[in-house]
């Protein structure tokens, strides 16, 4: 077996094919949502840098859903939803203040479930980004779970930025992104997300960085196959990046082996990236379908990751 082939294959290509140039992102509008976790209070910079750029609108808003109160007394529910109903007031004149400087609304919305009054306020203001944070677990109080965050960025028609639990990078440098790293199992859900991660490389003069990670191979029975792909896998990855990108940047290619989930957090710490690009499956069948089909790789990577996460629907 080469050892080559057991090494991380890392290679900066001058020539590349012309295909549709990237999505440039028209933000007039983002959508903050936040349910005043630490991941939650840690998106609201990024928010405030992002419109600054854009010259967008923010719209924060929390949802006050149902809480589980089967066994308690009519006084003592009356009076957790009053506590809750007050922390929330806090929390929005909180986020209210760190959004001075930017034109802003803050909105309190009671709910039966998160993703109703978010599917209502995409299609009314002309949101182009949707901004969260997530802590990747569940509880009663918490009000944005992670659940919720994988439902969301499956079901909005719109990226998502995702700040996670384990998010450093990025915080103290205005919400600027100077690595992008873009992973994609060529699919057409994984592809949809290209444009907009060349797109955010372009905007912020940042440096492209394309991964797609291989499951292990049987070196021994299938070597030869092993190499045709890893080849055929940086063509592909080239191939997503158009011509006259060669204008700004030196896209870098990279194929791993693994499991994807880890191989994408691995290499973004590696590499430092400041931002991670992914294309998303959607949400189909029942309103719940998201929350119930265990921890994707979508989910494991926004939930580990050290950098904010831009998910894409396909």
């Amino acid at each position: 077996m080469s050892l080559w082939l057991w090494r991380t294959l890392r290679l900066t290509r001058w020539t590349m094919s012309a295909i549709e140039t990237g999505v440039r992102l028209t933000l007039k509008n983002i959508l903050l949502l936040t349910d005043f976790s630490e991941p939650s209070e840690l998106a609201v910079p990024f928010a405030v840098a992002i419109a600054r750029e854009y010259e967008s609108t923010v719209y924060a808003m929390h949802v006050l859903t149902p809480v589980p109160l089967a066994y308690a007394t009519p006084e003592s529910a009356a009076a957790a939803i009053e506590g809750l109903e007050e922390g929330a007031q806090a929390g929005m004149q909180r986020v209210d203040a760190q959004l001075v400087g930017v034109p802003h609304e803050t909105m309190l919305v009671r709910a039966e479930s998160v993703w109703s009054p978010v599917e209502q306020i995409l299609s009314e203001c002309e949101i182009g980004l949707v901004i969260l944070g997530t802590h990747g677990r569940t509880g009663a109080i918490k009000l944005l779970l992670g659940s919720v965050a994988e439902e969301i960025f499956r079901r909005a028609g719109v990226p998502v930025l995702t700040i996670g639990p384990s998010v450093t990078k990025g915080l103290h440098n205005g919400g600027q992104f100077s690595r992008v790293l873009f992973a994609t199992d060529f699919t057409t859900e994984a592809q949809a997300a290209a444009p907009y991660a060349i797109s955010m490389a372009q905007e912020h003069q940042a440096r492209l960085l394309l991964l797609h990670v291989m499951r292990d191979p049987d070196f021994k029975a299938r070597k030869r196959t092993a190499e045709d792909s890893v080849a055929n896998a940086m063509h592909q990855l080239y191939e997503l990046v158009p011509q006259e990108a060669e204008l700004w940047c030196r896209p870098e290619a990279t194929v791993r082996f693994g499991n994807p989930a880890e191989r994408i957090i691995e290499t973004a710490v590696e590499l430092e990236a400041d931002l991670i690009v992914l294309g998303v499956r959607s949400a189909a069948g029942h309103l719940g379908a998201a929350t119930h089909l265990g921890r994707t790789t979508a989910h494991k990577v926004v939930a580990h990751a050290p950098c904010p996460v831009l998910t894409v629907r396909g």
